[in-house]
């Protein structure tokens, strides 16, 4: 975190990545805790809305996000997308608030019974010595290229890992394709001119195919990227400038990442409000309108007269994921400007400072 040269540095107590920077132990605890506060928001609010479920209204008129995700994949209905099934629904939900614990558990273990850096790990030997101990190959050096690209490429392989099991999950169990109204199973369709083509006009892509397909290819580059950054050390060599020597630190990788999720959040605002074949109208509700205001927002374009929540599921999601997707970037400039060494201080300083100012001509 910066620190402006003072080694004495204190933050208060909403600044939470201070109390981990230099922890690794700490540091995956949060992450893990994290984690766990997100799966139980999915499977509390899964549950709730099978409470709260009228089959007798179309589901993008409830406001619902949860359960319309879980019937895009195929989970909820039979084959046809018109029979419901609850049963299915609460057991992703229940199953959810299961791996909350277990994820509070392990944040709990790190957090308070772990050593607070992982290169202080025990080994998995009798011998415990440093090649030995698994753990320390993750400790937290944010200056050094090699420690951060090793962590980087199992963060990739992971992420591959997950691209390859929903398009396997399209092709075996099947995903619901609006087109016929129904769940069918999804062959991927692994054309590169498609897919570097569709970069382009991504938003309107009407095929399920090429959807598994981009998803398949980028499978493939995660987990090459993956291995790529995993072995860097031996291919690399020595490291310069241009490759990160004396650039990273973790403010500078809260910034990155704070720019990549805030990016993804923005594309998945644009795909959502517009695409009817990720997101089926018969799920989400109609397509929306783009306008203009002191920001840019989306609104219904279906009569939402008489309707609970006000709003479709799409209008509903769409606009909070811009929202979250514009303060995060947000969050990417201030992090990595202040990575750049810039003290914001200094403006509050300026502006408090204006009455006493003097401007002076010189030669």
């Amino acid at each position: 975190m910066q620190s402006y040269g003072n080694p004495d540095v204190t933050y208060g107590w909403w600044v939470g990545n201070s109390v981990v920077t230099n922890k690794s132990s700490r540091f995956i605890g949060s992450h893990v805790a994290h984690t766990g506060l997100i799966c139980f928001a999915a499977g509390a609010n899964t549950l709730w809305e099978l409470a709260r479920y009228n089959p007798d209204i179309p589901m993008g008129h409830q406001g619902m996000v949860s359960i319309p995700h879980l019937a895009s994949i195929g989970i909820g209905f039979d084959p046809t997308g018109t029979v419901f099934d609850g049963t299915s629904i609460a057991f992703i939900g229940v199953f959810h608030l299961i791996c909350s614990m277990v994820y509070a558990g392990a944040g709990l273990l790190h957090s308070l019974l772990f050593s607070e850096d992982t290169q202080n790990s025990s080994g998995l030997w009798a011998d415990d010595r440093p090649e030995h101990r698994q753990a320390a190959r993750y400790k937290l050096e944010w200056n050094n290229p090699d420690n951060q690209t090793f962590i980087l490429g199992h963060h990739l392989i992971f992420f591959g890992v997950a691209c390859i099991w929903f398009v396997e999950w399209a092709r075996i169990h099947g995903i619901y394709d609006p087109a016929i109204g129904a769940v069918r199973q999804v062959e991927y369709n692994l054309n590169l001119t498609n897919i570097w083509n569709h970069q382009f006009d991504f938003l309107a892509i009407d095929s399920l195919e090429d959807v598994m397909g981009g998803h398949a290819f980028l499978a493939f580059l995660e987990i090459s990227g993956g291995a790529f950054h995993i072995a860097t050390k031996q291919v690399g060599g020595e490291y310069t400038e241009f490759k990160g020597k004396n650039l990273l630190s973790a403010e500078a990788v809260l910034s990155w990442s704070l720019a990549g999720i805030g990016w993804m959040a923005i594309v998945a605002a644009f795909w959502c409000a517009t695409n009817t074949t990720v997101y089926p109208e018969a799920w989400y509700g109609e397509t929306l309108a783009l306008k203009f205001g002191i920001s840019p927002y989306w609104i219904d374009t279906a009569d939402m007269t008489g309707v609970v929540s006000g709003h479709t599921s799409r209008a509903w999601l769409t606009n909070v994921h811009y929202y979250f997707g514009f303060f995060f970037l947000q969050g990417h400039l201030w992090h990595a400007i202040r990575a750049l060494g810039f003290d914001f201080k200094k403006v509050t300083d300026a502006i408090s400072n204006l009455d006493g100012a003097r401007v002076t001509l010189t030669d």
